[in-house]
């Protein structure tokens, strides 16, 4: 890529792209250590999540990456929102837990509204 953290800076869309891999890397890395697998998740409905982690035992987790803090409450909301659509489906399974892992967040937390936020640093052994 040739990328200069300058040209990143000045291009967030691309310096997202990647940091959602690295993120993606890391939780695939996780799954696996405990024999679950890490999938990407879009519906015919449009409706689409950044991560997925299945268990053995058929529970799965929904994450959303977002680079910046601002992106929280949006990201949010998506997880919730789709949550709600599998729970109206008589055959959905919803998620086990909902998490936004975020690049400019300093702590873990649980939201008010159940959804879980981590910062990349957490996403370490």
């Amino acid at each position: 890529m040739k990328a200069t953290p300058e040209m990143l800076l000045n291009d967030l869309e691309t310096l997202g792209f990647l940091f959602e891999s690295l993120c993606e890397r890391d939780l695939k890395i996780y799954a696996e250590s405990f024999g679950a697998n890490l999938y990407h998740y879009q519906d015919y409905r449009n409706r689409e999540v950044d991560a997925v982690i299945e268990m053995k035992d058929g529970r799965w987790c929904a994450f959303e990456i977002k680079l910046g803090a601002n992106q929280i409450d949006i990201a949010a909301e998506s997880l919730k929102k789709l949550s709600r659509e599998i729970a109206d489906d008589p055959q959905g399974k919803v998620p086990s837990v909902l998490c936004v892992i975020c690049g400019m967040s300093v702590a873990a937390y649980k939201r008010k509204d159940g959804v879980y936020v981590i910062p990349i640093t957490a996403l370490r052994a």
